[in-house]
């Protein structure tokens, strides 16, 4: 196998959206660092069951109904 071609393994933070906090490894990053999630499986209606709607962090809902608020299949 060829030598330093691989990433790093290490341990990162993980903040979960109600503030819990857990350790794991990954790639991501480096050593140390804090992975903030905006979606977790506590918050996500996928899996809670709920209707909730979802934090639109990048916008891509309001720029979807700003481009096509007006179409309706109804008449």
């Amino acid at each position: 196998m060829k030598k330093d071609i691989h990433p790093t393994y290490h341990q990162i933070n993980v903040v979960m959206t109600d503030g819990t906090k857990f350790t794991t490894r990954t790639t991501m990053g480096k050593e140390g660092d804090t992975l903030q999630l905006d979606i977790d499986p506590k918050s996500h209606p996928a899996w809670t069951g709920t209707s909730a709607r979802l934090n639109d962090t990048a916008g891509q809902i309001s720029k979807f109904n700003k481009r096509f608020g007006g179409f309706s299949s109804a008449k």
